[in-house]
């Protein structure tokens, strides 16, 4: 029951209709009996500057921020964490003691879910991609002593624009580009495969995987960070070979976990965050 010493968190987004992560959240506070309640917030773009203070002004604990606000709500924070920092793009803000603190999970949410499979260290991988989710992904491998780092793109100017950004705020110089159509020419030297691309998405998901996936095999471990559908034409292929193979929900539930005891100081099973989650995607 929600009362007046209910406390607020949520996501804001534009659009935000379709997002998980209030049935997540809100089981979770519902097996822990929190007082609390997440809630989606459709926010403009040209809303985004009055974002903080109104938030302040509503005591609101905390939100979640996806598309299009993860880089323009960046000016109106009072602090940014480093790895948040380093990526340019915010996903979690904490509201303490009348400061607001940005915050990145997304790649805290995808290592996670890797390591739940292997160690990274002394691992080659292939990211997919050079948007936002990649930009976290790759910011948050490096400093789990990876051996190397390879962004396959179809644009190279944006990929190259990621590695320089890596090479110059990090101590890490094993990272390269590949074109996305070259990428099979070295499936065999890399151990971690991740696809950061919509390519694959429900409805579009019946399409060609963004690589040819014939070389993959049983020792390589594929991540799609697409969750719909829950098995993405590339993962069915990698799987078909043999590779451990891992969707969008993991990465989707880890994130959120890790945003809940931002906002909460408390953690929740990773559990109530699944069922929740495979409910909605019935």
């Amino acid at each position: 029951m929600i009362t007046g010493k209910t406390k607020v968190v949520g996501v804001i987004g534009h659009p935000i209709e379709h997002s998980m992560s209030p049935p997540m959240h809100n089981n979770a506070f519902k097996e822990l009996n929190m007082d609390y309640v997440y809630v989606a917030f459709h926010v403009l773009p040209e809303n985004i500057e009055k974002l903080i203070e109104s938030c302040k002004t509503l005591d609101i604990k905390g939100l979640n921020v996806t598309i299009p606000h993860k880089t323009s709500v960046i000016p109106f924070l009072d602090e940014i964490d480093p790895t948040a920092k380093k990526i340019g793009a915010v996903n979690t803000i904490q509201f303490k003691n009348g400061i607001a603190k940005g915050f990145n999970t997304d790649g805290i949410g995808a290592i996670k879910s890797i390591q739940e499979y292997t160690t990274l260290e002394g691992k080659n991988v292939l990211i997919i991609g050079a948007g936002g989710a990649s930009k976290a992904i790759s910011f948050t491998l490096i400093n789990k002593n990876i051996n190397s780092l390879i962004i396959a793109n179809r644009s190279k100017e944006n990929a190259c624009n990621l590695i320089e950004n890596i090479k110059m705020q990090c101590d890490f110089e094993e990272i390269s580009y590949i074109d996305i159509k070259d990428s099979s020419d070295l499936i065999d030297d890399v151990d971690i495969i991740i696809n950061t691309t919509p390519i694959g998405m429900y409805p579009k998901h019946e399409v060609e995987p963004p690589i040819k996936t014939d070389k993959i095999n049983e020792k390589h471990i594929v991540m799609d960070v697409i969750y719909n559908p829950l098995e993405t034409v590339l993962l069915k292929e990698a799987r078909l070979n043999g590779a451990t193979t891992i969707n969008g929900t993991s990465m989707l539930i880890n994130q959120g976990l890790e945003s809940f005891e931002i906002f909460t100081g408390c953690k929740a099973s990773y559990k109530s965050f699944e069922e929740a989650l495979m409910e909605q995607l019935k």
